[in-house]
C-alpha cells in the first residue's frame, strides 16, 4: 500500500485510474482497521478487566427443566449458544453477550435455561423488555414453561404495577425470595433492590436508551451481573462488526421443528375479492388473522383515517354476530389496548385490526394469516417483524401483503425480497443496502463510527481484512507494547478517547 502521504497526494492528484483506486483503498483500510482495533483491543480490555460471578454448577434447576419441563428437543443452534453461553458464565469473566435470532427461533428458551444456571449457583436473574405488554408476555411464558413443581419463584414488575403488591414484590427481590424478576424499565428504578442479582437479560434493547442499560449493570453487588441481549432485529454481519465488534456474539439461525415457514404473497387492490374470500375460508378452520395498518409519524389523523376506513370496510364483509373484530392503534389507553388484545388472545375475536403497535409483542399460536395494508409504506426490518405474528404454531401461514399498483423501484425491490425469503439475515442485508447504515433503526444512539471515505457496505472485503489484520495484531500483542507498535498505540490512544464508549453499557 503507498504510505500515507503518496495516498492523500494520489486521491487528489493521480496520474492514473489505478494510482487513484490504491489511494483510496489504503485510505479505506486505515479507517476500517483502526476502529476495528479499537474494538478488538477493548474486547481483549474487557475480558481482562471485568471480572464476573463465576457459576460453576449445572445443577438441580437446570437439570429438572432440562429433563421433565422442555417443551420440545433443542435445535443444534440453541444447543450451541447454550454452549457459548455456559463457557462465559463459568469463566470469570463478566459476560458480554448479544443474542440474535429471528421472531419464534426460540431464544427465549435460551434465556431460561441461562437463568436456570444463574439460580443453581444461588444468583437471582431478571428479564427487561421495552414494553409492558412483551414483559407480560415473557412473564407469562416463563411461567407456563417452569411450571409449579420447580419451586422458582417469578416475579412482574411495571409502572402498573402499584401499592401493597409492588411493595410486597420489591420486598420479596430484596430477600432473594423472587428468583427471576420480568419487567419494563421499571426494573432499573431506585426502589429495585437485588439480594444477588447475577444475570440481567435485556430484550429488544434498541428500544432502550443507553443511560437505561447503564443502570441495570448498577444492580450488581460485587461485580456487575452477566448482561445476554437478546434481539429480534437481525443485525447484518457488516454492521455486527463495526456496532458490536467489542461483544460476543451467538445467532440462533435455525427454527424449532415443526415449524412451516410463511407463504408470503404480494397482492393488489385487484385481488381484494380473493382475500375476503380466502380470510373467511380461514376463520371457518378456525384460525385468526391479523390486519395492520401503517402508522404514518407525521400524522397521527390519517394513520386513524385509514385504520377507521379500513375497519368500516371490513364491517360490511365480516359482519357481526358471525364475526367479531378487535381493534388497536397508538392512541388507545394502555387498559384499552390490553383489553383488546385479550379478546384476541382468548379467541373471542377472529379478526385484530390494528396499527404497527403488533410489531412486537402480541404471541397468538392460532393467528396464521398477517394481512399488511399498503405494505410499501413499511421499511423492510418492520415488514420482517410484522410477519413474524403469525407462524408460531404447527400449522400453514400465511403473510398477505397489500400495496397500490404504482410502486417506486425501492418498493417492489423491498416487497420482492420479502416474498423470495423468510431469512432475516438476508432481509437485514438487502435492507442496509437500500436505507444505508446510517438510518438503519437503533444505530445512530449506539454509536456507529462516522467513515469519511469508507463506506460498511460497498467496502465490505475491506472492512473484513481489515478486521482479520487487526485480530491477530492483537492476538500476539495485546497491549500494543513492541517497539514496531509504539506509532499506532499512541496514534490509537488519541483515537479511542474520542470515541464514545457504548460497549460496557450494552
Amino acid at each position: 500500500m503507498p504510505d500515507y502521504f503518496e495516498a492523500m497526494r494520489d486521491i487528489h492528484f493521480p496520474k492514473s485510474n489505478p494510482v487513484l483506486l490504491d489511494a483510496e483503498r489504503r485510505l479505506k483500510f486505515e479507517e476500517f482497521f483502526l476502529v476495528q482495533l479499537t474494538l478488538i483491543r477493548h474486547y481483549h480490555r474487557n475480558k481482562q478487566q471485568n471480572d464476573g460471578y463465576v457459576f460453576e454448577t449445572i445443577g438441580a434447576a437446570f437439570n429438572h427443566f432440562f429433563e421433565e419441563r422442555l417443551p420440545f428437543t433443542l435445535t443444534t443452534a440453541q444447543k450451541k449458544v447454550l454452549k457459548e453461553i455456559r463457557q462465559d458464565l463459568k469463566s470469570g469473566s463478566q459476560m458480554n453477550r448479544l443474542l440474535q435470532g429471528d421472531v419464534g427461533s426460540g431464544k427465549t428458551i435460551v434465556a431460561l435455561m441461562a437463568m436456570l444456571m444463574a439460580i443453581d449457583n444461588g444468583f437471582q436473574a431478571c428479564l427487561m423488555a421495552p414494553t409492558e405488554i412483551l414483559a407480560q408476555q415473557h412473564f407469562d411464558s416463563l411461567s407456563v414453561l417452569i411450571g409449579t413443581k420447580m419451586n422458582i419463584r417469578i416475579g412482574f414488575l411495571s409502572g402498573s404495577v402499584k401499592g401493597k403488591s409492588r411493595q410486597e414484590l420489591l420486598r420479596l427481590t430484596t430477600y432473594g425470595e423472587i428468583h427471576i424478576l420480568v419487567g419494563t424499565h421499571a426494573l432499573i428504578e431506585e426502589g429495585v433492590r437485588f439480594k444477588s442479582l447475577g444475570l440481567a437479560i435485556i430484550d429488544e434493547q434498541h428500544r432502550f436508551g443507553v443511560a437505561q442499560r447503564a443502570k441495570l449493570w448498577e444492580k450488581g453487588k460485587e461485580f456487575h451481573p452477566h448482561i445476554l441481549i437478546m434481539t429480534a432485529t437481525p443485525i447484518p454481519r457488516t454492521l455486527h462488526m463495526t456496532l458490536y465488534g467489542d461483544l460476543d456474539v451467538s445467532v440462533i439461525d435455525e427454527l424449532p421443528p415443526g415449524r412451516k415457514p410463511i407463504k408470503t404473497m404480494h397482492k393488489t387492490e385487484y385481488h381484494r375479492p380473493e382475500l375476503t374470500i380466502f380470510i373467511k375460508k380461514q376463520i371457518t378452520l378456525g384460525k385468526q388473522v391479523y390486519i395492520v395498518f401503517p402508522l404514518i409519524e407525521e400524522s397521527e389523523t390519517l394513520d386513524l383515517e385509514d385504520l377507521n376506513r379500513g375497519y368500516e370496510r371490513l364491517l360490511i364483509d365480516f359482519a357481526p354476530p358471525n364475526f367479531q373484530i378487535s381493534v388497536v392503534h397508538g392512541r388507545m389507553k394502555q387498559e384499552e389496548k390490553d383489553f383488546e388484545m385479550n379478546r384476541f388472545k382468548d379467541g373471542v375475536t377472529q379478526i385484530m385490526v390494528a396499527t404497527t403497535v403488533i410489531e412486537v409483542g402480541v404471541d397468538v399460536p392460532n393467528a396464521s394469516v398477517m394481512v399488511i395494508e399498503n405494505s410499501e409504506r413499511f421499511g423492510l426490518s418492520q415488514l420482517h417483524q410484522l410477519r413474524g405474528r403469525v407462524g408460531r404454531g404447527a400449522d400453514q401461514s400465511y403473510c398477505i401483503l397489500m400495496s397500490s399498483f404504482k410502486l417506486t423501484h425501492e418498493a417492489k425491490e423491498r416487497l420482492q425480497t420479502m416474498v423470495s425469503t423468510n431469512d432475516g439475515f438476508e432481509i437485514a442485508e438487502v435492507d442496509l443496502r437500500l436505507r444505508g447504515p446510517g438510518s438503519l433503526q437503533g444505530t445512530q444512539q449506539s454509536g456507529l463510527p462516522v467513515f469519511k471515505l469508507a463506506n460498511i457496505i460497498r467496502d465490505n472485503d475491506i472492512l473484513k481484512t481489515s478486521r482479520e489484520i487487526a485480530k491477530r495484531i492483537i492476538d500476539k500483542d495485546p497491549q500494543l507494547q513492541q517497539d514496531y507498535h509504539q506509532s499506532l498505540r499512541s496514534y490509537l490512544e488519541k483515537y479511542h478517547n474520542e470515541r464514545q464508549d457504548w460497549s460496557n453499557i450494552s
